[in-house]
């Protein structure tokens, strides 16, 4: 359906076709449809579900309007719809239950807009002017099409320590700063925040994707994804607590595999507990960013990650980052003790600032976004060029991006120089 990272070619499709359930919608269409010039016959009896039996067997038109007005369960049968429906067609729905919720229920499932009911000539014509700007936008494949994909994944060594605060604005820098499409992955399914920080409901996308692995594929990504802005999209869950998933991880591993081939960038929120019960989950990622704190606790389970890292993701490049560090005075331990108990060098400290993360909380934005000047981010900017810059090294196959070397530092220095040229 309507994603505008993922467009679809419109080679052998109708420019348009409609499916109503009453004689006045029709009229009301017909006219509308001549004006952009679409063929009168496109326009079909029977609602939503005449649409599901007819798409089932034939090619999606570009822009899709389906009438709900009969559906007992419309966000069902969007669902229903999607299945069918190819990518790259924008939905157009309209009916008469007047719900907010609704609304950002089915707007979150992938269509375009639901216009409410009686409909109106000028109503009409604002909803398939959108449809038709969206599919006359510049296609984001071919203007990155040389840009390697950068997958990460955010590893918090203890609760609390701020990861998916990190994992948050890592994958907003990526989509506003870079301008690169980006796809954050919540993989804390009962108690994720990735959707709660952007100020989004989370939908149903991941549950769905664990108690169904088999229907994951492209279409699947396209409609479950919920929005953040026009390059980030984000999957996450609020999953019911009185249940257990039961999940042996594949389901994860296909979403990551569908990821890589829509976007341009994938970070995922990934906790320790779901990292052990899953090793595979981390094969495919290019650059680990491990979250601490300077504690004691800290301290033993960074080791252990570390360890864990080194034996079983030999690949994938690892980044200490130490969050929320407070004045020296209130460490438990000193950074110097720190590093040498984890026998390696933290590679950024981020400051903590409890007024600006607590306006972010407030304002439903990434502590990157809310602080654009504070020093809180400038370590976060730093973080995004080198996680960049280790998908450039794995890209081409080199060892540039070696840990601790002293040439791959000195060409990071001289990329995040370049960059901040521009």
């Amino acid at each position: 359906m309507n994603a505008p990272w993922k467009p679809a070619g419109s080679g052998l499709r109708d420019p348009f076709a409609a499916y109503v359930c009453d004689e006045t919608t029709l009229e009301t269409l017909r006219p509308i449809a001549t004006e952009l010039g679409w063929s009168v016959d496109k326009i079909y009896k029977g609602g939503l579900r005449n649409a599901v039996q007819s798409l089932s067997v034939s090619a999606s038109p570009q822009i899709l309007f389906v009438d709900l007005a009969e559906s007992g369960d419309p966000l069902n049968d969007i669902n229903a719809l999607a299945e069918v429906c190819e990518p790259g067609t924008v939905v157009i729905a309209a009916g008469q239950v007047n719900d907010v919720r609704l609304y950002r229920d089915l707007v979150a499932s992938g269509i375009q807009d639901y216009l409410l009911k009686p409909l109106h000539p000028d109503m009409l014509r604002e909803a398939f002017g959108h449809a038709q700007a969206m599919l006359n936008a510049p296609k984001l494949a071919e203007a990155v099409i040389d840009r390697p994909h950068a997958s990460t994944a955010v590893i918090g060594t203890r609760g609390g320590v701020g990861a998916s605060t990190i994992a948050t604005s890592l994958a907003w820098l990526m989509s506003e700063r870079e301008k690169r499409t980006t796809a954050l992955l919540d993989l804390d399914v009962h108690f994720g925040t990735a959707a709660l920080a952007l100020d989004l409901e989370p939908g149903r996308g991941l549950t769905d994707a664990i108690e169904n692995p088999s229907r994951i594929d492209g279409l699947f990504i396209e409609r479950a994804m919920v929005k953040a802005s026009e390059k980030l999209a984000v999957l996450s869950a609020e999953a019911p607590i009185n249940a257990p998933l039961m999940t042996d991880g594949s389901a994860f591993f296909q979403l990551q595999e569908e990821m890589r081939a829509a976007f341009e960038c994938t970070v995922v929120d990934l906790p320790r507990g779901m990292l052990v019960q899953h090793p595979h989950l981390i094969s495919d990622i290019q650059c680990a960013v491990v979250v601490t704190e300077l504690t004691l606790a800290a301290a033993r389970d960074t080791i252990r990650i570390l360890s864990w890292l080194k034996t079983n993701a030999p690949q994938t490049q690892v980044i200490v980052a130490a969050n929320r560090l407070h004045a020296t005075g209130q460490l438990e331990i000193s950074r110097k003790d720190f590093e040498g108990s984890i026998e390696r060098r933290i590679d950024f400290v981020v400051p903590f600032d409890q007024k600006l993360a607590a306006q972010a909380a407030k304002l439903g934005k990434p502590m990157a976004e809310a602080g654009k000047n504070s020093k809180t981010i400038a370590p976060l900017i730093e973080m995004l060029g080198r996680v960049l810059y280790v998908a450039e090294e794995s890209s081409s196959d080199t060892k540039g991006a070696a840990k601790g070397s002293t040439k791959g530092k000195s060409l990071i220095s001289s990329l995040m120089a370049k960059r901040a040229k521009k």
